[in-house]
């Protein structure tokens, strides 16, 4: 069967979103979820279970609707005035800036577990059937001659966590020496063919398009790649060392008090976290946390060597400063 493109995946996934509001109309209360641009397939596969969920819990019919794009773009959206009810977003600056604002609690990060982190992933490699270039690890892709497809870090989070990823790994395979690491970086962002705005915008480049010989992107994106596109045709590579990618889930408190959600925003969060949800997020690629499901998809998921911000880059905001800014050190790696 041949694999619907991308943009006719998009238009299912409003279809189905839609098809969540029609019996709703007679619903009384309605949630917004705020989120990632390449969510939509996942969120249309929870949304109706935690629908039936909270008719069974508490025998109130209600709705759910998406808002997706980058996940900066959802935050600044949300703080021009969209009515988000929740954010589930794939980068812990996007709700920091939204608790910045007012519009999120100053401790959502100790609201959940795992830093409000129902789930998890990180970056892994696509590639054509038979790696022709042999690509395996990150210092395959400062090659002469490989061309990567992956989303602008200024513009994406998805990018941004494969830049400090590639960072990362050239940190501990170089001892920390600064000149190498940049060096091997400005090697490595040579070799990108094309910098879409987002992890949807580069699938389409490397899938669609053609372009390139390796797309990176989260795991969960890549294998459902894989799986939508034929297991014949490519192959996914997590390399010994990659970068922990949270996915933080928050409230967003001024508007679920004027829309009278907090209740159903609260249990919508928490639902994100049950083993029914957390089972269905490792269908979709996805790492989580419920002991039982970690179990179950052991199979799916190789050990790798998962960085944390916090401990190579000093946090988010640090990170942001020295090497996302303007003026920054991608910008200073680009130049040269």
């Amino acid at each position: 069967m041949t694999p619907r493109p991308l943009f006719q995946r998009s238009l299912l996934a409003i279809a189905l979103g839609a098809s969540l509001a029609g019996p709703a109309l007679a619903a009384e209360r309605e949630l917004l979820n705020s989120s990632y641009d390449i969510a939509r397939e996942l969120f249309s596969a929870i949304n109706p279970d935690f629908i039936a969920h909270w008719q069974t819990q508490e025998g109130e019919a209600v709705a759910i609707q998406q808002s997706h794009g980058g996940s900066s773009a959802q935050a600044r959206a949300i703080m021009q005035g969209l009515r988000a009810d929740v954010v589930t977003y794939n980068q812990v600056t996007d709700v920091q800036v939204l608790a910045d604002d007012g519009l999120v609690a100053d401790n959502w990060q100790e609201q959940l577990p795992n830093n409000a982190s129902p789930y998890y992933s990180t970056t892994a490699f696509l590639v054509r059937q038979g790696n022709p270039k042999g690509i395996e690890s990150w210092d395959d892709l400062s090659g002469e001659g490989v061309e990567i497809v992956f989303p602008n870090p200024k513009t994406s989070g998805n990018g941004r966590y494969t830049y400090l990823a590639a960072w990362g790994f050239a940190d501990q395979h170089f001892d920390g020496d600064e000149e190498q690491i940049r060096d091997f970086m400005r090697t490595f962002l040579r070799n990108v063919t094309v910098f879409d705005t987002g992890g949807r915008g580069a699938t389409t480049s490397f899938i669609e398009r053609g372009l390139g010989d390796v797309l990176i992107s989260f795991e969960s994106e890549v294998n459902n790649i894989r799986g939508e596109y034929g297991a014949d045709d490519f192959e996914v590579i997590v390399p010994p060392i990659s970068i922990l990618a949270e996915f933080p889930v928050a409230v967003v408190e001024p508007n679920v008090e004027r829309n009278g959600t907090q209740d159903l925003a609260q249990a919508y969060v928490e639902y994100l976290y049950s083993e029914e949800a957390q089972r269905t997020l490792a269908g979709f690629n996805y790492r989580v946390h419920h002991a039982a499901v970690v179990e179950e998809f052991a199979h799916l998921f190789p050990e790798t060597e998962l960085l944390r911000v916090e401990e190579v880059f000093g946090g988010w905001d640090q990170a942001m400063a020295t090497h996302f800014g303007s003026g920054g050190l991608l910008d200073q790696l680009q130049r040269r």
